[in-house]
């Protein structure tokens, strides 16, 4: 394979084959590319009461090469030191109206899948990165969740309405983030906005606040590998991962206090709505097991706070080996799903949150499950009679489940890719890494740079088990199919 061909273009055609495999379009239709192709403004309100709110001091924080912005926020201290926080989350449904063929295309797939190399869009680029997104310095319509929070960092008071909108400033997660922790200067954008700066001291410190009392609930921190290829020219040149950071942190509290407002106020309104829930964790026992091997005793029935007053113990403890005891959790509690809410029904809640009110609501460019919230919404608020009933809600959460499954599974797929297409030319190279499964004769070893997972080869008498830190030497890559085979050395 030649440069000139591309190591990034091999990667696109084995993402667009298992698209295919896990029974997801990597393409769009004709007929909504048509559609698209009239699309040349974005949406107007179609009735309905719309606030001007683009004076506000608006801005997104999102990844460096992010441009389907669905989210920005704002902020505004109070006199008696409460603060006011706005979410303003693009208003998709304006422009992509309810089966259309664009609307059948996100409602067939439900996510974007993203994958180093390329990126399968819910919604055309044209939409998701253009005419629905909230671009800087651009005009939008959007859904607002405007939240008060008592200096304490309880909710005093939240209601949704829709508004004009205006993004005065597009910044970066790592950027901001080194800001506020002292390691680095105002991000260009913010500093050409004059109170821009402040306004971020203010939005972080009641995220803290909010996080803070989400943990003290039980809410569960955990670390994963986050892998992410580089490619320069075409040429896959390193894998990086992504690290967690106050700027990640702030966006992810607001996100979680809009999700939660979001399924309360449809509850209030007497309305059935698409939950998102983590059920308490049927094998409690294995996580017990878990923990008394690394020298904690959990209690014996499901207990939030206890499980992360143990994570946070192992990951002061032993920061290396975090990410695998995460991964190992996670799986023991089980993946999170959506589910039909109706009125005055038992809500699950999101154990791994410790919130018992949370929807999808924040992402409508690249999630679905956020479009159809939204558009519940819109007719709670214009009293009108809900766009999906309840058995269609029911086989939407079912689908929505069964869609984001087979997503993750294409974008697992390709970083098993990457990792064999970076590794291919170190055969026989020697790497530090640490074992991370051991089942049924097979053995798992992630090594720290560059940071991949592969199968791990033992001989009979060699001693191996989770989080043994160990010697091993590259013995074969599989591009194509993601395998990586090592042989333990020490």
């Amino acid at each position: 394979m030649t440069p000139s061909y591309s190591q990034q273009q091999e990667l696109i055609e084995l993402a667009e084959t298992a698209m295919r495999e896990r029974g997801l379009w990597p393409d769009f239709s004709s007929a909504a590319e048509e559609q698209t192709a009239a699309m040349e403004h974005p949406g107007e309100p179609h009735g309905g009461e719309v606030r001007d709110l683009r004076d506000l001091l608006w801005c997104s924080i999102d990844n460096d090469d992010s441009r389907d912005l669905d989210q920005i926020t704002v902020s505004e201290s109070l006199p008696d030191g409460a603060v006011r926080i706005l979410v303003g989350i693009a208003d998709v449904d304006a422009l992509v109206r309810q089966g259309t063929p664009v609307d059948q295309h996100a409602a067939h797939n439900t996510t974007s899948v993203y994958t180093s190399a390329i990126i399968f869009p819910m919604l055309p680029e044209k939409l998701s990165t253009g005419l629905t997104s909230l671009n800087p310095q651009e005009d939008r319509l959007a859904m607002v969740t405007d939240m008060v929070f008592q200096p304490d960092g309880t909710l005093a008071s939240a209601t949704v309405y829709r508004a004009w909108v205006h993004n005065h400033a597009q910044l970066a997660y790592d950027a901001v983030s080194d800001w506020i922790v002292g390691k680095g200067p105002l991000p260009e954008a913010a500093a050409a906005v004059s109170g821009m700066d402040a306004q971020l001291r203010t939005q972080d410190a009641v995220a803290q606040q909010l996080r803070a009392r989400r943990i003290d609930n039980g809410a569960l921190e955990f670390q994963t590998f986050q892998p992410k290829a580089v490619f320069q020219d075409g040429k896959l040149v390193k894998i990086t991962e992504q690290e967690q950071n106050r700027a990640r942190q702030l966006i992810q509290e607001f996100m979680i206090a809009t999700n939660g407002v979001a399924a309360r106020f449809l509850a209030q309104q007497g309305r059935s709505s698409l939950r998102r829930v983590v059920r308490s964790p049927e094998r409690w026992q294995r996580i017990v097991t878990e923990a008394a091997r690394l020298g904690t005793e959990l209690p014996p029935e499901p207990d939030g706070p206890a499980l992360e007053a143990f994570l946070a113990q192992q990951r002061r403890r032993d920061p290396d080996r975090f990410p695998d005891l995460s991964l190992t959790i996670i799986k023991l509690m089980g993946a999170g799903e959506y589910a039909l809410e109706t009125p005055g029904g038992n809500s699950t809640g999101h154990f791994g949150l410790a919130v018992r009110d949370y929807s999808h609501s924040t992402a409508p460019n690249r999630r679905f499950p956020d479009l159809v919230t939204a558009r519940l919404l819109k007719a709670a608020l214009k009293d009108q009679a809900a766009p999906y009933s309840d058995d269609e809600l029911a086989r939407l959460a079912e689908h929505c489940t069964r869609q984001e499954d087979a997503a993750n599974k294409v974008e697992r797929q390709i970083h098993k890719s990457e990792a064999a297409l970076i590794l291919e030319a170190h055969i026989g190279k020697e790497f530090d890494g640490i074992i991370t499964g051991v089942s049924k004769g097979n053995n798992w070893v992630r090594i720290f740079l560059p940071p991949a997972e592969g199968k791990l080869h033992v001989r009979r008498g060699d001693s191996v088990h989770v989080g043994k830190r160990v010697r091993v030497k590259l013995l074969a890559t599989d591009v194509e199919r993601g395998h990586i085979d090592f042989e333990l050395l020490s």
